[in-house]
């Protein structure tokens, strides 16, 4: 059944491809607000002849988000970078991105609008990631009171980029970094529930206006991770704790690369443990059951093996 048309931004992304089959089965028209097009094309085969259609809207674009949300019955924000370079910074991204798109969906009278934040956003944080999430938050809600607001840990998935990121690694060392000593904590949340949550919040008005803390059922450190990571593609290696001081001055030359594998800001962000806070909203008001890693890591993480998806003689 036809549930009319809804905008996303971001639906390119690790999360928007989850999120954009889901809504398409759902019956949901699909207008994919992108930065380039063309590089989202892949899109379209999840959906009827029709269904999904990419189109060009930036969220620093105030023009190309208004016509992006023209007509929409909901709209859903993902838009979010990990790292700076130019002109994509955090505070045009995470904040002024952000108050484009939702100032736009309540001048266009949307009736939903789903914003995608992150855990840790705090306009008292030392990492200028967190406080851009916490400036877009609070421009979502200053301009869209009704909007939607999740905070996910790290989602994790086929695609995501910390899984994925550190069994690469663990392909090419014998070295894995503990960073602070791997004591920093985290609740990682499988990304098929964050859609599930997304969708969640569309059809349900109770909803409306709240901001929910998404995490799995189980808070792991991060030397914990690497261990269930390495135990997933059946390698050893050697873990060695890695000073934040440390951390932070590889970071200072790290970050001028193209595609930076850490930055200084991102060692901000590790010494702050990225959990479900207490009396927080979660999934489970959402009545979504989340999925444990060991779950769905074996399904994705078994091309690292020594013989890869193979690595199981057959007899």
């Amino acid at each position: 059944m036809a549930r009319g048309l809804i905008t996303v931004f971001g639906s390119s992304g690790f999360l928007g491809r989850h999120l954009v089959r889901r809504l398409t089965k759902q019956g949901w028209t699909v207008r994919a607000a992108v930065r380039r097009p063309s590089a989202a094309t892949f899109l379209k085969p999840m959906g009827d002849v029709g269904q999904i259609t990419p189109i060009r809207a930036p969220v620093q674009d105030r023009d190309a988000v208004a016509a992006a949300v023209e007509g929409a019955r909901a709209v859903i924000n993902l838009v979010g970078i990990l790292y700076e370079k130019g002109d994509r910074n955090f505070a045009a991204i995470h904040a002024q991105g952000a108050q484009n798109v939702a100032a736009a969906a309540a001048q266009a009278g949307v009736e939903r609008l789903v914003h995608v934040s992150a855990i840790g956003a705090d306009s008292r944080a030392e990492s200028d990631y967190a406080r851009s999430k916490a400036a877009g938050e609070a421009a979502v809600k200053t301009a869209f009171p009704g909007a939607s607001i999740l905070r996910p840990s790290v989602v994790f998935g086929p695609e995501d980029d910390f899984f994925n990121r550190f069994a690469a690694m663990a392909t090419l060392s014998p070295v894995l970094p503990l960073l602070g000593g791997g004591a920093t904590k985290f609740q990682p949340v499988y990304v098929g529930d964050v859609a599930e949550a997304i969708a969640a919040c569309l059809a349900d008005p109770a909803a409306q206006g709240k901001t929910y803390e998404l995490g799995g059922p189980r808070v792991y450190s991060f030397k914990e991770l690497m261990v269930l990571m390495l135990d997933q593609i059946g390698r050893q290696r050697l873990l060695v704790p890695w000073p934040f001081a440390l951390a932070d001055l590889q970071a200072a030359f790290l970050e001028k690369l193209p595609v930076p594998p850490l930055t200084r800001d991102q060692v901000k962000l590790l010494r702050r443990d990225n959990v479900v806070s207490k009396g927080a909203l979660t999934l489970a008001d959402l009545n979504i059951a989340p999925a444990a890693p060991e779950s769905i890591l074996p399904l994705y993480l078994d091309r690292y093996r020594k013989a890869g998806r193979f690595h199981r003689a057959v007899p």
